[in-house]
């Protein structure tokens, strides 16, 4: 069990990694980068179980992805209300990482 574990860590990481590029800062990629980082130190501690993390991942995909959209709709920039509208999932997403760090199901 610990070396899936390990596996899935190295994984979520290897991903965190991947999302975040020195050409891409800001406000929105940095909490990306940190919520990732709070999604591998999970599965790290045994917090999240893979299946856990996957479906974190998935939906942080999706809002990448729709931050993506919203950007080459726009020229590469997003309005306010387009960052109003991220900030807001990414609460939302924030907020389901905590639970499932927390629901008392240790790993």
């Amino acid at each position: 069990m610990t070396t899936r574990r390990q596996m899935v860590a190295a994984l979520v990481a290897a991903m965190a990694i991947g999302l975040v590029t020195p050409a891409r800062a800001g406000e929105i990629e940095r909490r990306k980068e940190r919520q990732q980082h709070r999604i591998a130190r999970g599965v790290e501690n045994g917090k999240l179980s893979p299946a856990e993390a996957g479906r974190l991942e998935r939906q942080e995909g999706a809002l990448d992805h729709e931050e993506n959209a919203m950007r080459e709709a726009n020229g590469g920039k997003l309005s306010p209300g387009e960052r109003r509208l991220l900030n807001r999932q990414q609460n939302r997403l924030s907020r389901r990482i905590f639970r499932q760090k927390h629901d008392g199901n240790d790993r």
